[in-house]
């Protein structure tokens, strides 16, 4: 099968098109022919070998995070799918690899694709709607009347996160530049800063729960728009000891964890608020509600460009580069 993978750690130009092996399904997995696959930020942090301290992939390694395709063979033991089912998935942390032709998941990762989606549509939604759900649902517990924060409300994140606090009942605000502010309006925000103009820690106060996908110095600034008890949860800030033992990670890698996020916990505590980051992690139990809000019509997909397989190295570059106007980046197999 063909696919694109690193055989080193470094920039874009260490990502390459090669034939690989079809992968066989174990008792629990399912193989997938794959027709989409979405872009993340988590695949140039990968590729740039950001993680290989927490996560330890062998090399070469398929790079690819979300998936959209139909079943075409299944392990012994699954019952929750049948050859013939459209499918889509975060395959897990360890079992990355959907730019390729056919990928093989574990089933209790897998959801059934929602109905009215393209493939494309389904690809883009995986990771970035999981992780809505963990942060919001998961971690926050966002209460309707809750007042809720999101950075950069039109990226992949953002936009799926918007709408599911809108859902939640959550009176939400967001950061956008001018030229999206309708687009995350209509998304569900009820407050839009444009981050180029505006300072939101001059307009916003008393928040209950903020959700930063931006790290530095927003997630400083963020901490202090909360009201007392608030939560900031970041999946762009330092990796904290919870973190590290949601990972299994030994003593050494705990300390080490903690102490990168000592400082933005320790202004957390000063401010009297919590600071927590986030991994999401596979879930297909939570993608299948997430399904039922999509088909529902409570979360709709927003996909900027689809680009060919071959054209995969170039999807990368054009969604790294910040070149994507809202929502996500695809690559279509089919």
């Amino acid at each position: 099968m063909k696919a694109f993978l690193i055989e080193k750690y470094g920039d874009q130009s260490a990502v390459r098109a090669a034939e690989m092996p079809a992968p066989e399904p174990g008792a629990d997995d399912v193989l997938v022919k794959m027709h989409a696959a979405s872009v993340n930020p988590l695949d140039f942090k990968i590729r740039d070998g950001d993680f290989k301290m927490i996560l330890p992939y062998r090399l070469p390694l398929v790079l690819g995070n979300d998936l959209a395709g139909v079943v075409v063979q299944i392990g012994p033991s699954v019952t929750r799918f049948a050859v013939g089912d459209e499918v889509y998935a975060r395959p897990d942390k360890n079992r990355i690899g959907t730019f390729a032709e056919l990928i093989t998941v574990h089933q209790d990762d897998l959801a059934p694709k929602p109905a009215g989606l393209t493939m494309a549509e389904a690809a883009s939604l995986p990771l970035v709607a999981l992780t809505s759900w963990q942060a919001l649902v998961e971690k926050a517990q966002v209460q309707p009347g809750q007042k809720v924060l999101i950075h950069a409300g039109s990226g992949g994140v953002g936009t799926i996160a918007v709408q599911l606090a809108r859902h939640l009942g959550a009176h939400v605000a967001t950061t956008a530049s001018a030229a999206n502010a309708e687009l995350v309006k209509e998304l569900g925000a009820d407050v839009v800063v444009d981050y180029r103009n505006q300072d939101f820690e001059e307009l916003l106060d008393d928040y209950d729960v903020v959700l930063d996908t931006l790290g530095g110095e927003t997630l400083e600034k963020s901490l202090r728009v909360l009201k007392p008890g608030g939560k900031a949860i970041s999946i762009a800030g330092p990796p904290d000891a919870a973190f590290a033992r949601e990972l299994g990670a030994n003593l050494v890698l705990r300390q080490v964890m903690n102490a990168l996020s000592l400082k933005t916990r320790r202004h957390a505590k000063r401010h009297g608020v919590t600071y927590s980051f986030l991994f999401m992690r596979a879930d297909g139990d939570q993608l299948r509600e997430l399904t039922r809000l999509v088909e529902a019509g409570e979360i709709r997909p927003v996909v900027d460009r689809v680009f060919p397989f071959d054209q995969t190295c170039e999807a990368m570059e054009y969604a790294e580069k910040g070149r994507a106007k809202a929502g996500k980046v695809v690559v279509a197999m089919a």
